[in-house]
């Protein structure tokens, strides 16, 4: 038996991303996952939780992308602990009985330590926070 074309193709687009992935700095990936954190910021308001749950999905594969292309243990070990905290996030997000409001305090502690990964990235902390 072989795989449907869209289990081949899904297979293929994701070793093609995790290549492009590899291609950025650090630095850079971090910042492509405070670009979704922001957008995420602006759901807030709208209490939007459906897109919310979308930009943390977003956040975490992008972060998992990030932690398989970095081979600097101290960085890696970091962006694990970082990926935590959003994940439980993400989590909270499909607790939607409990959760009358999403938190925008909680998201934006979140995504001040994740600027904090990297010298380049924390000099935005001034302008996305």
């Amino acid at each position: 038996m072989t795989p449907d074309r869209s289990t081949q193709g899904q297979a293929q687009h994701s070793a093609l991303a995790r290549e492009r992935w590899s291609s950025f700095s650090p630095a850079q990936q971090i910042l492509m996952i405070a670009n979704e954190m922001n957008r995420a910021k602006r759901l807030f308001p709208l209490q939007d939780k459906r897109g919310l749950k979308l930009c943390y999905e977003r956040i975490l594969y992008l972060s998992d992308l990030t932690i398989q292309s970095n081979s600097r243990s101290g960085f890696r070990k970091e962006l694990l602990r970082w990926r935590d905290l959003a994940a439980e996030e993400y989590l909270l997000f499909y607790q939607s009985d409990e959760m009358e409001r999403p938190d925008i305090k909680r998201h934006l502690k979140i995504f001040k330590l994740l600027l904090l990964l990297s010298p380049e990235s924390a000099k935005q902390i001034h302008y996305l926070i």
